[in-house]
């Protein structure tokens, strides 16, 4: 009988993640191992853990991940408009540079994705919120 993965179990995963017009965003292959968690602890995204449950040892697997699966929609109110002076003057400020935003007891990144005059426009959505991600992934071991 054949093993397969279920919760409790640490597996060991070589996947490559593209987006919707074949992108690759993350890839397991040439970093000398593979992925390594463990399943129903919650430890990587929602679709790729419930997609890897009853898999068996060099099944593999493409799987199709909607948002709500992964990071979830783009959320508005994670977008923001800030004043240029609420910025160190000594950095020239450009669209893609991310900053490190919050108090000390919430911080979290946001890119600055518009300048427009003495306006900056900031998203705090994770990188990949809204976006349908694709995985190839490869069960390699399961202790």
């Amino acid at each position: 009988m054949t093993r397969k993965a279920k919760s409790g179990d640490t597996v060991y995963i070589h996947y490559t993640g593209t987006l919707e017009d074949g992108t690759t965003f993350d890839t397991s292959h040439g970093r000398g191992e593979p992925l390594k968690f463990k399943l129903g602890h919650g430890e990587v995204i929602a679709g790729f853990e419930n997609a890897c449950i009853d898999m068996e040892i060099g099944q593999r697997k493409n799987i199709k991940i909607p948002p709500k699966e992964a990071y979830g929609e783009i959320s508005q109110e994670l977008i923001q408009q800030v004043e240029k002076k609420y910025f160190p003057e000594d950095i020239e400020l450009t669209v893609g540079q991310e900053f490190m935003i919050g108090g000390n007891e919430f911080q979290t990144m946001a890119k600055i994705t518009k300048i427009q005059g003495d306006k900056v426009t900031l998203d705090a959505n994770p990188q990949l919120a809204g976006k349908v991600l694709h995985f190839d992934i490869e069960l390699v071991d399961i202790t």
